[in-house]
């Protein structure tokens, strides 16, 4: 096929791509199955793969996510609207607990209480109650805000518009799941693809008349904002909401042990084809309000709820080829390409073989027939070989010696942890010496938790690099745009936009910038830490190999690790060079945390085993107070808390040098 004659194809394929798009997304009534809809993307997508300079601003690999429609006012969230964790398997469950019993530093055998909830496949909602009052009513929209959709809601049945209890809250925030009855959704399948279509598409609706022809359902679970919490037990609130007039699911249990955990899963499993609504899965609360308070959130999901899935999608293909992809740090993946397959609705033309010893140890050959297994947002991976169907040319894979796309040498690197070799290889190149490295780089430096450059995806940073638009991260504040604008795809308008998105990606803070890098084990936490300890973009421009890396030991949470990551980063002068010119044109906030706390400028250091809480919750405390932690004995410390075996040396030394040494007692007295 000639050049024009594939050119011609891709138009094609984006224009009824951007059709049915409109069907699906705005119309909430798409014209052809979800299984044809996945196979039109994946078409595209490959032709993409295979000519990278026919991608359009309309390729469906730009769409990042969910925002909230430009048709509705947004509102911002008063409390985060978080996602969970997910697990999948008894191991998985176990894990999630011991996590929670670790934070909590109670002992393994402590039965934890669960409220264990279906989890409904609808649209969240967060509705605020001012005075018994319905006063808005918001979708989750990315989390942080929502469409304010009031009068749509306020259409719907389940949801009271005004609550006259002398229990109820002030002032509540109370969220919940919208959905429709597979019974009723079969009486208007004409209009929608499936039940959670039909939901999305009402509540979307300009016109709250037409919204109220659906017969849509309220399911309260939960609440956000909260003027003053009573509730003891998440229990105790589940059951104040029916007195309150909204519907509870039926199902909601209260549950310890992990075995009975997955006796009602495995019974949930079986019923879910009998209930008159879609659930995919079981989400499991610490039923206890206090210890959900202690808990707290990781950075997108509180660290006292996950969701049980149900049971994995699968399905059988054969692996064409086996390819090696280089990510960001420099791990080497093998990738089977197989022959497209839809499992559970979703099209799966790739799947992990994670790294040479899963190859080894599964026996897995290009040719073979393989079982692939796809769970939840879980990569598509393959789970086991039919060797009965294994054809005689079917070849062993050969795991290369050398980078594919450097020629640097491969390693792997001992871990510190374990005491073995890590199983994955990775590239030893540093800085921007491997062309796929630098690519992934630049992926991770626009992406959301970085820059969060809209319009700039991943697969325009593919294209830009191979137009050499784009080599370094500060080559983006330097793009023609009026070259740009001329591209296939682009225009005049598009172009602007980038530029616009661009010019406001400028202003970040020094722990995005510091993430934004992709320095290897500098996550968002541990950029938040360095970032307070370097505290200027001026001092962050100055690191090279004569600095003093041990220094940042003395931050809790900075360990051997990510000190000899650092190393590495900032000996190579290309990184060097890369933070200094990106100076020049980002606008470099400083975000200090609390600063007003009973324990500022005051600086801690714990030893021993405490009584009742982890050390982590302790360090959250402190810091949450305004006090800081230092993981070393020196002249900067201001208290040494004691618990039970302390470190001996750690004591003698804090006499030494005079610094006050408190039993958990008198730290339990400080921070009380």
């Amino acid at each position: 096929m000639s050049e024009i004659s594939i050119s011609k194809v891709y138009k094609e394929k984006i224009k009824k791509l951007l059709i049915h798009n409109k069907y699906y997304y705005e119309k909430s009534s798409p014209k052809i199955s979800d299984s044809d809809y996945d196979k039109l993307k994946n078409e595209i997508l490959e032709l993409e793969k295979k000519y990278p300079e026919l991608i359009s601003s309309n390729s469906p690999s730009f769409q990042i996510g969910f925002k909230p429609s430009k048709n509705f006012k947004k509102l911002k969230h008063r409390v985060k609207m978080l996602s969970l964790s997910n697990v999948f398997s008894v191991d998985d469950l176990k894990n999630f607990q011991k996590k929670i019993l670790n934070y909590l530093n109670l002992p393994d055998s402590t039965n934890l209480e669960f409220s264990v909830e279906p989890k409904i496949d609808g649209i969240s909602a967060s509705l605020t109650y001012k005075n018994g009052k319905l006063v808005s009513g918001v979708s989750r929209g990315d989390g942080y805000e929502g469409e304010l959709i009031t009068e749509n809601l306020k259409t719907i049945k389940d949801i009271p518009k005004k609550i006259e209890k002398n229990d109820f809250p002030d002032d509540i925030d109370i969220r919940g799941e919208v959905f429709i009855a597979i019974q009723d959704f079969e009486k208007i399948n004409n209009k929608f693809a499936n039940p959670r279509n039909a939901a999305s598409g009402s509540l979307r609706q300009k016109n709250p008349v037409e919204t109220k022809k659906i017969p849509l359902n309220f399911i309260a679970y939960s609440y956000g904002f909260l003027s003053e919490n009573k509730f003891k037990k998440q229990s105790e609130f589940l059951s104040a909401l029916k007195t309150w007039g909204f519907k509870t699911n039926k199902f909601n249990k209260i549950i310890s042990g992990t075995s009975e955990l997955v006796n009602n899963h495995n019974k949930m499993e079986n019923l879910r084809f009998n209930l008159n609504y879609d659930i995919d899965g079981l989400v499991y609360k610490v039923n206890d309000t206090s210890l959900q308070t202690r808990l707290g959130n990781v950075s997108n999901a509180p660290r006292w709820a996950t969701a049980h899935k149900f049971s994995a999608k699968s399905s059988y293909s054969q692996i064409l080829n086996i390819e090696i992809q280089i990510g960001r740090t420099g791990a080497l993946t093998p990738v089977a390409k197989i022959k497209p397959v839809n499992i559970g609705g979703v099209v799966v033309s790739n799947a992990s073989l994670h790294n040479e010893d899963e190859i080894k140890r599964k026996d897995i050959r290009i040719g073979d027939y393989v079982k692939i297994e796809r769970a939840g947002d879980v990569i598509p991976h393959v789970i086991q070989v039919d060797i009965s169907k294994r054809p005689k040319n079917a070849k062993k894979f050969i795991f290369p010696n050398k980078c594919p796309s450097c020629h640097s040498n491969i390693i792997k690197e001992f871990n510190l942890s374990t005491k073995k070799y890590d199983a994955i290889k990775r590239c030893t190149s540093e800085g921007y010496d491997c062309d796929k490295i630098s690519i992934e780089k630049l992926k991770h430096f626009i992406s959301k938790d970085a820059l969060n450059i809209d319009g700039l995806g991943k697969k325009v940073i593919e294209k830009f690099w191979h137009l050499s638009f784009i080599r370094y991260p500060y080559d983006i504040f330097n793009l023609d745009f009026k070259k740009i604008e001329k591209l296939e795809g682009w225009g005049t308008l598009s172009a602007s936009n980038l530029k616009f998105s661009i010019e406001n990606s400028k202003i970040i803070s020094l722990d995005k910038l510091i993430y934004s890098l992709g320095i290897r084990h500098i996550g968002q936490e541990n950029a938040k830490l360095l970032a307070d300890n370097i505290q200027s973009v001026e001092k962050l421009s100055k690191i090279d190999n004569s600095f003093n890396f041990e220094s940042f030991l003395n931050i809790d949470g900075i360990g051997e690790t990510q000190i000899k990551s650092l190393k590495k980063f900032f000996s190579n002068k290309t990184n060097i060079k890369i933070i200094s010119e990106l100076k020049k044109y980002l606008k470099i906030k400083f975000s200090k945390r609390k600063n007003d706390g009973k324990l500022k400028n005051k600086t801690f250091l714990i030893t021993g085993k405490l009584s009742g809480i982890s050390r982590a919750e302790a360090k959250s405390i402190i810091e949450n107070n305004s006090g800081k932690i230092l993981s070393t004995i020196n002249n900067k410390l201001d208290y040494l808390v004691t618990g039970e075996k302390p470190t001996s040396k750690k004591i003698i030394k804090a006499k030494e040098l005079s610094i006050k040494i408190l039993s958990q007692s008198d730290f339990n007295k400080l921070i009380s």
